[in-house]
């Protein structure tokens, strides 16, 4: 049987794939491609910030506008000791960047790279 893409398929569903490659050309060449374990570690762990969604309300709030811990808080209705808490795990993901103004911290997102995520995220939930 040869698939749409032309490589030539079993018909039949093997029990287990244990160790059987019924197209090495396309294995290895995925092999080739694929990055290292400990990038594809980081990139997890980057993803699993995104999985609380008081995180993801404080990076939508610094998507609008910089602001410090105070206005955040009172923003979202917390307490300012639980949105330092996630702003420092935001931070040491490298999604949250923060400059001094006098006496306050502002925290802003870190890049335009944070924007796409947030953006393509939203785009591929509410699309039809």
């Amino acid at each position: 049987m040869v698939d749409k893409n032309g490589i030539e398929c079993c018909d039949a569903i093997p029990e287990s794939c244990e160790f059987i490659q019924t197209h090495p050309g396309l294995v290895e060449q995925v092999k080739s491609e694929m990055p290292d374990e400990e990038l594809l570690y980081d990139l997890a762990e980057l993803y699993k910030v995104f999985g609380d969604s008081t995180r993801i309300k404080i990076l939508y709030v610094l998507f609008e506008a910089p602001m410090c811990v105070c206005d955040i808080a009172q923003l979202l209705g917390m307490t300012q000791s639980a949105i330092s808490h996630q702003l420092r795990v935001l931070k040491n993901s490298k999604l949250v960047a923060n400059r001094r103004d006098g006496k306050s911290i502002i925290y802003s997102l870190a890049d335009d790279h944070v924007r796409t995520i947030l953006n393509q995220g939203m785009n591929h939930i509410t699309e039809e």
